[in-house]
């Protein structure tokens, strides 16, 4: 534990969950384009996350970007790591690299065959 509850609260999350992302709104109502373009990635690769709203919180919305010292939101974690915001997941996207560091990474596609 450390002197900052929101870094614990952040550090449990992405510790029990293999994807979150820290965004503007909810998967299903996402309250920026941004948020929204990585939703539609993730659901794209069909991988399941955690989607954690920071504007429910705004200690969260600041700690977020102090805990990762990323100044904006949405935030992409994959097995406790920082991935990037929007841009980078976007561009990792369309070249093939998300899919192929998620398969690296161990997280599982909704949309693998059995």
């Amino acid at each position: 534990m450390s002197d900052n509850p929101v870094f614990d609260r952040i550090r449990q999350e992405i510790d029990q969950n293999q994807v979150v992302l820290y965004m503007k709104g909810t998967p299903i109502f996402p309250q920026c384009g941004f948020s929204a373009a990585v939703v539609q990635v993730l659901s794209e690769l069909a991988v399941k996350f955690k989607g954690v709203d920071v504007l429910a919180d705004p200690s969260l919305r600041d700690g977020i970007k102090q805990f990762s010292d990323w100044p904006t939101v949405p935030q992409l974690y994959v097995k406790g790591e920082f991935v990037g915001g929007s841009d980078i997941i976007r561009e990792m996207f369309e070249t093939g690299e998300l899919k192929q560091y998620l398969e690296q990474q161990g997280v599982a596609s909704a949309a693998v065959d059995a």
